[in-house]
């Protein structure tokens, strides 16, 4: 068990990354990119973890076997706020079944749930590895877990393997540096700031 970090090399991620990293991109823009890296991102974390089965259907012709997504296992989207919400937003649009928890870690997970946390960077601090430890004290183990970052540290990714032991993380790219005043280098800035939301 070994954290893995999936970084999908599609245009379009490449692109809405570039809108955040560009020091002149306006709030509505950085929101619109955030959001679009979250549906990609989660798009992409879909792949191969989405609870699904084959089912025979007939067509207008004949009949065919299809996938049909498994409805009867839940879904949760945990957005670490504020700005990890906007990569949720971009999300929902192929996660329409999933629940939104907006106040951080729920008191109990059904045990087939799956989970999917949602936060805009990792740069190398305590608030993430508080969400995860307490999906583990309820039983949330790597296979039922997704993490989708807009951006990584080389070492806030580092911190995280060193104290999570099985996880996977769909980010757009890793920055190898965080500097003297807390930010990833040359990252996308600080969310918050360039969102321009108010607390």
């Amino acid at each position: 068990m070994s954290l893995r970090v999936v970084v999908p090399p599609h245009p379009l991620i490449g692109h809405w990354l570039t809108m955040l990293r560009h020091r002149d991109t306006p709030p509505a823009l950085y929101a619109t990119a955030m959001q679009e890296l979250g549906r990609w991102l989660t798009y992409e974390a879909l792949r191969d973890w989405l609870p699904h089965r084959k089912e025979r259907v007939p067509t207008p012709r004949s009949e065919t076997e299809g996938t049909v997504v498994e409805a009867g296992v839940p879904l949760l989207a945990i957005p670490t706020l504020p700005a990890g919400l906007e990569l949720w937003q971009g999300a929902r649009s192929v996660l329409p079944e999933a629940s939104l928890c907006l106040n951080g870690v729920p008191s109990s997970i059904e045990a087939n749930a799956g989970v999917i946390l949602f936060v805009d960077q990792i740069v190398d601090d305590d608030s993430i590895l508080i969400q995860l430890r307490q999906l583990l004290e309820r039983g949330v183990e790597g296979r039922r877990l997704r993490l989708i970052t807009a951006l990584c540290s080389s070492p806030g990714l580092k911190r995280l393997g060193e104290e999570i032991s099985d996880l996977t993380l769909h980010t757009a790219c890793i920055d190898e540096v965080v500097d003297a005043e807390g930010l990833i280098d040359p990252g996308i800035g600080d969310p918050v700031r360039r969102l321009n939301i108010r607390s």
